[in-house]
């Protein structure tokens, strides 16, 4: 049992660490929130996409704007990239992994949209690539990083780099990151 104790605090240290140093975020969260309303208000969509927990993190925030995050209010077109295994494997398969993200981005983005890439590395081809093509039609990008931000950072307009090399600490501060910005939003849309 001590043993056990000691991870749990040990993990609960490290936890706090990260989500202390989360307070640097305020401006780029504030900035991602404002574009998101921006976005949707004007009739817009967001495109969330990310690799395995990060692509969870992604369906979790846009079904928090399809359904609702904490209080009643119409839903709001927000599309995560990653749910659509036959879409993905069809492009996985015919252009390659890298491109799972990018054609979507091509097929559905539009100009005033919202992109929001979500990786713990920054190294994710295919995240790198959405955020390309994202660029090149004029979605505005929102970008969670972690571990430095890889290649990946300042290619987004907004970046929220989350100062942690452990996976399991970053996904858990994108997580947080993504209901800040959840209820910043909720509390700027239209209720009906």
């Amino acid at each position: 049992m001590d043993d056990v104790s000691q991870h749990l605090q040990e993990s609960i240290r490290a936890a706090c660490t990260t989500f202390e140093s989360l307070n640097e975020l305020a401006g780029p969260v504030a900035r991602a929130a404002e574009a998101m309303v921006e976005c949707l208000c004007a009739g817009r969509k967001l495109l969330v996409c990310g690799n395995g927990g990060s692509a969870a993190d992604g369906a979790d925030f846009s079904a928090e704007f399809g359904c609702r995050f904490i209080t009643d209010r119409r839903p709001y077109p927000a599309l995560n990239l990653a749910q659509g295994g036959s879409l993905m494997s069809a492009i996985g398969n015919d252009y390659g992994y890298d491109e799972v993200f990018a054609r979507q981005v091509a097929g559905l983005g539009q100009k005033g949209d919202v992109l929001v890439a979500i990786t713990t590395s920054g190294n994710s081809k295919n995240i790198l690539r959405a955020l390309e093509e994202a660029k090149a039609r004029a979605l505005m990008t929102v970008a969670l990083l972690g571990r430095g931000g890889g290649p990946a950072k300042g290619m987004a307009e907004i970046e929220l780099l989350v100062r942690s090399e452990t996976t399991a600490r970053i996904q858990e501060a994108h997580k947080f990151l993504l209901h800040v910005i959840c209820g910043l939003v909720d509390a700027r849309l239209p209720k009906a």
